[in-house]
């Protein structure tokens, strides 16, 4: 074995682009407006975040005990994305970490590739990870099973699970990323860090600024 990592695998929402905050604000309005449900932002944290699309819609059919309106899907696309398009950044420091970050890495997400497409283009991260973007519409199963991750090494040259680290900001992704046989860091500039201690993280951070060290202190 070398001295770190063959691969790092990032998330895109809230890892990457800032974009879990404003999606969750208009998503809760979406889901009051078309639904009559009732989230506060902890909420959407707790039940939502990490989810792709079609997951989400699932969660509110059992909610609500039939098919969501089919207006629901249109506005959670239309408005999502119209708010990410004006207001998306990049993470604090993330630039900074991938222009030094000399190791392979790739992206893998719930979100779909345009939602990709528009976000890291909008935030100026796309020219970082251009052909190395992976979405679980890629796969036959989503977050939190672990095919988007073994997928996305394998495509990327890794033969052993073992010998990538994956920074997730959610429990189910790192849930999702844990059953792959990764090492995972969770980030908790915004999901309290406890949630990703309970999810099977091997260490929990903060500040995106502080990775590359992080990763050099915890290479295998």
């Amino acid at each position: 074995m070398g001295n770190s990592f063959d691969l790092i695998i990032f998330d895109c929402d809230g890892v990457l682009v800032d974009s879990e905050r404003v999606a969750n604000e208009v998503f809760a309005r979406v889901l009051e407006e078309v639904c009559g449900l009732q989230f506060t932002l902890e909420d959407m944290f707790d039940t939502f975040v990490g989810h792709s699309r079609d997951q989400c819609l699932r969660k509110i059919e059992t909610l609500i005990g039939e098919p969501p309106p089919s207006e629901l899907d249109r506005r959670y696309q239309q408005d999502i994305n119209s708010a990410l398009a004006e207001s998306v950044a990049a993470i604090d420091g993330i630039e900074a970490v991938l222009e030094q970050l000399a190791l392979p890495y790739c992206v893998a997400s719930s979100g779909s590739h345009d939602k990709m497409r528009m976000t890291l283009g909008k935030t100026n991260l796309m020219r970082f990870v251009a052909g190395r973007i992976f979405s679980t519409s890629d796969v036959e199963r989503g977050k939190p099973h672990p095919d988007i991750y073994l997928h996305a090494a394998r495509t990327m040259g890794i033969d052993d699970p073992a010998r990538c680290l994956v920074i997730e900001d959610s429990p189910i992704g790192v849930t999702g990323a844990v059953a792959a046989g990764m090492k995972v860091f969770g980030f908790a500039e915004l999901m309290p860090a406890h949630r990703l201690h309970a999810s099977g993280a091997h260490h929990v951070f903060d500040r995106m600024h502080d990775l590359p060290n992080l990763i050099a202190a915890h290479s295998p």
